[in-house]
């Protein structure tokens, strides 16, 4: 099983990973807001990621890790 690791304080929710997943997976978080007023990332089915890491690469700042 894969896991996401979005780094949340540093995420500025570009949404450019949310575009990219595949399986459609990630969303921006409504309810949390990060210490730079931004709605960062987060990984709304884990079970279902495969791992791919489109969502890492397309970061431009390399917020998110994919492990396998």
């Amino acid at each position: 099983m894969a896991r996401v690791n979005i780094n949340q304080e540093l995420c500025k929710g570009c949404g450019l990973c949310v575009d990219a997943c595949p399986l459609q997976l990630l969303a921006l978080a409504e309810e949390k807001i990060n210490s730079k007023g931004y709605h960062p990332a987060e990984c709304t089915d884990l079970d279902r990621c495969t791992g791919c890491a489109s969502c890492a690469r397309m970061c431009p700042d390399v917020v998110i890790e994919v492990e396998r």
